[in-house]
């Protein structure tokens, strides 16, 4: 990004989307199996794990701002905002980022975009960062270690997991071969292992000068995929489509961030902030919001969203409740929304302080668990769980299924589950890269 006080970054793309031609009604997906490993790696979402979207403007400054500002920008067109969470080439000093601050400002319904400015590009960047080795083995084993410090850093922040991550990769030579095998080695370990600990990949690079050569390894078997991609292109233009040299295909599904305009100055509220603006519909950071429980009694969780699922635990009248995510669930008193805790539990939300016992609350998002789709010729999204309802759309391979919940079906290669995606579309889980394409994958709840 280019603030006076930091380089241009190359903004880096998050999960790629590969679009092909809509399925006929009666084919059910691609001939080819479910990847096991590159490019479509699974993510191993834990148990208290849900991802988390914003589709919007944002911004993203050097320094986190003062709650006092982000309090002031209340009346700006944004709502959510970058924060360097960490990374070796990190630049400016973060003394408002805390866990804190992270509370409070996502009390205040802004989303969070997580930061990682780790080793650059051996032939690019500014001269004086720490840089990504030429030999693929040791940049592989640098983009494992910068995806574990990343986590590290962000739990430390109070980000949850299944938040998402971008690693921020600065320009670089185009014309030296191994310089881009070093990037892209050092940018597959990094989603590999975000993946493995059960976390979503994302990477800021620029348009011209790096995300054309991920978007040419979108399909390669030699590294693995990210998420979503946050471009850099400073052209004024906030569309997440048209990008020169990626094609519309890829990161198809919400997994797409342009930083369209570079520094710059904006006043809202009296308060005046250098940014780089940003348009966004990608993943971005899960927090915890801090309820209590509202029953004269003790209050159950389940180990699922509805009263059928066994109890877990109990908490008395007047608990603290860390809720990540809101679910559809058996009806209780007035709802069907059951509040989704960070150790995995569920509780009815009727007997939770949010500000609606009736239906969902913001700023709680929906609990979702994105996967890679796998299937070279797409997959078709149906109307229900089988091949013989109608297909109502397709999603190219790589797009990202943002599943929240599973049930049984017709049968599709070695299973009969169905992914219901949050759109309340189905896909065969079969062309899903979660943790199995036979059975049920855990932490998504039953239909």
């Amino acid at each position: 990004m280019s603030h006076p006080h930091r380089t241009l970054r190359t903004l880096r793309r998050f999960l790629v989307l590969s679009a092909v031609g809509v399925l006929s009604a009666g084919a059910a997906l691609a001939s080819a199996p479910p990847a096991v490993a590159e490019p479509d790696t699974a993510v191993a979402h834990t148990a208290g794990a849900s991802a988390t979207r914003y589709s919007g403007l944002a911004f993203d400054t050097c320094t986190a701002p003062p709650l006092t500002a982000i309090q002031a920008w209340s009346a700006s067109p944004y709502r959510a905002v970058g924060v360097y969470i960490g990374g070796v080439n990190r630049t400016c000093a973060q003394p408002q980022l805390t866990a804190s601050w992270v509370t409070s400002v996502s009390a205040l319904k802004w989303r969070l975009l997580p930061i990682y400015k780790g080793l650059q590009p051996p032939c690019g960047a500014r001269p004086t960062d720490a840089k990504i080795s030429s030999v693929p083995a040791t940049a592989r084993s640098q983009g494992t270690a910068a995806a574990t410090d990343a986590i590290a850093k962000a739990k430390a922040l109070g980000m949850q997991p299944g938040s998402a991550f971008y690693n921020d990769i600065e320009h670089y030579v185009q014309t030296d071969p191994t310089c881009q095998v070093a990037v892209l080695s050092y940018v597959s370990a990094w989603t590999k292992e975000l993946h493995r600990l059960g976390y979503v990949s994302g990477v800021y690079m620029n348009l011209n000068l790096g995300a054309k050569q991920l978007s040419d390894v979108y399909t390669s078997t030699a590294y693995a995929r990210p998420d979503a991609l946050w471009i850099a292109r400073y052209d004024g233009v906030d569309s997440l489509k048209g990008w020169t040299g990626i094609a519309d295909s890829k990161w198809a599904s919400h997994q797409r961030a342009k930083q369209f305009k570079g520094s710059h100055n904006e006043t809202y509220g009296g308060v005046t902030i250098n940014i780089d603006t940003d348009r966004l519909d990608t993943p971005v950071a899960t927090v915890a919001y801090t309820y209590t429980a509202t029953s004269s009694t003790v209050l159950n969780a389940r180990t699922g969203p509805s009263t059928a699922y066994p109890v877990a635990k109990s908490y008395a009248p007047a608990s603290s409740l860390k809720v990540v995510c809101q679910a559809p669930g058996s009806t209780v008193g007035s709802t069907r929304v059951w509040d989704k805790l960070s150790d995995g539990t569920y509780v009815t939300d009727y007997y939770v302080s949010t500000p609606s016992n009736t239906t969902y609350s913001a700023p709680l998002p929906r609990c979702t668990y994105p996967y890679q789709t796998t299937a070279p010729g797409g997959v078709a999204e149906r109307s229900g769980p089988g091949t013989s309802y109608p297909t109502v759309g397709t999603l190219p391979n790589g797009s990202l299924a943002w599943v929240y919940c599973q049930r049984p079906g017709s049968t599709v290669g070695t299973t009969k589950i169905w992914d219901r995606m949050d759109n309340g579309r189905y896909v065969s889980d079969y062309y899903v890269a979660n943790s199995s394409n036979t059975t049920y994958s855990k932490p998504a709840p039953r239909c």
